[in-house]
């Protein structure tokens, strides 16, 4: 286990008050894992400015009647090997779709893709959720 380090914060009255508000509606069971998930969440952003392999997830919904979609979709990730990691398709109803891509490479790559992704004609929502191989967060 690492060595714990006790520091003190001064914040104005209000803020402090937002601050107990926003740990009590998210079930934290103290003010610092919410403020460790905070720097946490803090340095996956900054990473995703650098030039370091990363982990991410795009989520696309999409209308699988509209023409040649499906295989537009398979060629852009296709385009893009080595970075799709897995996928997992559902069926939303009878037309729509929903597809979990998970992607580790640098960046601007993942972006690359996921805007290819989006610009596809039939999708009508994508998404990419940002993450980290985790070391830099330990």
């Amino acid at each position: 286990m690492s060595d714990l380090v006790r520091f003190t914060v001064s914040v104005e009255k209000p803020l402090f008050d937002k601050l107990e508000k926003l740990v009590e509606d998210s079930d934290y069971l103290s003010r610092s894992e919410f403020v460790r998930d905070l720097v946490r969440d803090y340095l996956v952003e900054e990473e995703w400015q650098s030039s370091k392999v990363l982990l991410g997830t795009i989520t696309l919904v999409y209308d699988h009647h509209s023409r040649g979609l499906n295989e537009k979709l398979t060629r852009q990730q296709h385009h893009f090997t080595g970075q799709v990691l897995a996928t997992t398709h559902i069926h939303l109803d009878e037309r729509m779709c929903a597809e979990m891509i998970m992607v580790r490479g640098r960046g601007k790559d993942i972006k690359a893709l996921t805007n290819h992704l989006q610009r596809e004609k039939g999708v009508l929502h994508a998404r990419l959720a940002l993450s980290t191989t985790g070391s830099r967060l330990r």
